[in-house]
């Protein structure tokens, strides 16, 4: 049963230009010459898609992409310049910290109000008026009004009413990264029950791993346009190799611009999923593969290759060399050859993963060449709880992540 249809949304805004608010501006108005030439800006362009009942959506893309409008749109905050959208049943919505409440009113208050809002009756609210409280732990400053709360309290609260009042539809916006880091968790998986009992979710998010671990589909936006739609885990791929403006597959077909010298030089470098095929997308249980194809030059040289890894933030994962013993005794004769690395399934952690590949000699001791970030490749964290996180949706640091055998006795 589809629940969201949107039909070719457009949105339209006129820079430089605003309603007159007062007596005096109306006047300013009438003797105004022109000033700065307006223009137009289109934050969406004949966006159209429908969403399924109990499906968790992702929507990504840069700050100005069109996501915030889109979910106006849909929340019926704001309408559309061509177009349609239509939604069936009741719409929970937190797009900005404080949507939706009257700041002269109370914790207590306001969550009636939203209710209402809502369309139920006082007698649903009730029956779930304990749970939104304990959600927002906040129960101290219930009777407070809320123009007292700090943005964390006012986020805690809102998130409560908007994901416990039972609407069909729940929309969330980036504004849970004003929360702290367990609270912004306790969101991440009452998200998540949320779809898994039926109910429909779309989420708004920059970490592309909250993402990953929370929705199955995902839909990019790129200057208000779709540019996919898809899996979650393949759209994320596309969205974040574009950032870092490579892949998994780079081909060096110029011998004049190949990185290496006249002794050895790279051909190409690539990354293979489990199934041998080339990908930029691998699944944190499976094995990867990185293949190094260079051409040596001039025999004789002792050649090494080797892998360096980093993660987003710039930390190394690790380093590995080819330290092969038979390539120590003796030169390489010239030719081409086919260096493959590789890494086994449940080690490395999630998110996306730079190779920088090299060439170096010993005996002199000479850098051939060191592609920097030469491809990449995105790890995806299994939502099946057969990983190593488990059942757990919150964030999970470090640069790896193995599954470990652990042993638990009862000691008597």
């Amino acid at each position: 049963m589809q629940v969201i249809k949107a039909e070719k949304l457009s949105k339209r805004y006129v820079l430089g230009s605003r309603q007159p608010y007062s007596f005096r501006e109306m006047l300013a108005g009438m003797f105004d010459r022109g000033g700065d030439p307006k223009r137009e800006l289109w934050a969406l362009r004949d966006v159209s898609f429908s969403v399924g009942e109990g499906e968790r959506l992702g929507l990504i893309g840069h700050n100005g992409a069109g996501k915030s409008t889109l979910l106006k749109i849909l929340s019926r905050i704001t309408k559309p310049t061509s177009g349609t959208a239509s939604i069936t049943g009741r719409v929970g919505s937190l797009l900005e910290v404080g949507t939706g409440f009257h700041s002269e009113l109370s914790g207590r208050e306001n969550i009636y109000l939203n209710g209402a809002i809502l369309g139920m009756q006082r007698a649903e609210i009730e029956r779930k008026f304990d749970e939104i409280v304990a959600f927002s732990e906040i129960e101290a400053f219930l009777d407070t009004p809320v123009k007292h709360y700090s943005t964390g309290m006012h986020m805690r609260l809102a998130f409560s009413v908007a994901a416990h009042l039972d609407p069909e539809v729940l929309i969330v916006d980036e504004v849970l990264a004003v929360g702290d880091v367990r609270f912004q968790r306790k969101c991440l998986r009452k998200m998540r029950e949320v779809g898994e009992s039926g109910r429909t979710v779309i989420f708004v998010s920059h970490d592309m791993q909250s993402i990953t671990r929370l929705c199955d589909r995902v839909i990019w936006l790129k200057d208000g346009e779709l540019r996919s739609d898809g899996e979650a885990k393949h759209v994320v791929s596309e969205y974040l190799h574009e950032q870092s403006q490579t892949g998994a597959e780079k081909d060096w077909n110029d011998a004049e611009s190949a990185p290496g010298n006249d002794i050895v030089r790279l051909r190409s470098v690539r990354v293979r999923h489990s199934d041998g095929s080339v990908s930029s997308s691998v699944d944190i249980r499976r094995e990867v593969k990185i293949e190094i194809e260079y051409e040596v030059l001039r025999p004789g040289r002792i050649i090494v290759p080797s892998v360096q890894l980093n993660n987003e933030q710039g930390a190394c994962i690790f380093v590995s060399y080819d330290w092969y013993d038979g390539w120590r005794e003796t030169g390489r004769e010239a030719g081409i050859y086919e260096s493959t690395v590789t890494l086994p399934g449940n080690f490395l952690s999630e998110g996306t993963v730079f190779v920088t590949v090299s060439a170096s000699s010993y005996q002199p001791h000479d850098i051939h060449f060191n592609a920097r970030d030469a491809v990449t490749f995105n790890v995806i964290d299994s939502p099946d709880g057969d990983a190593a996180r488990g059942d757990f949706a919150g964030p999970m640091p470090g640069v790896v992540r193995p599954v470990l055998d652990w042993k638990t006795e009862t000691k008597k």
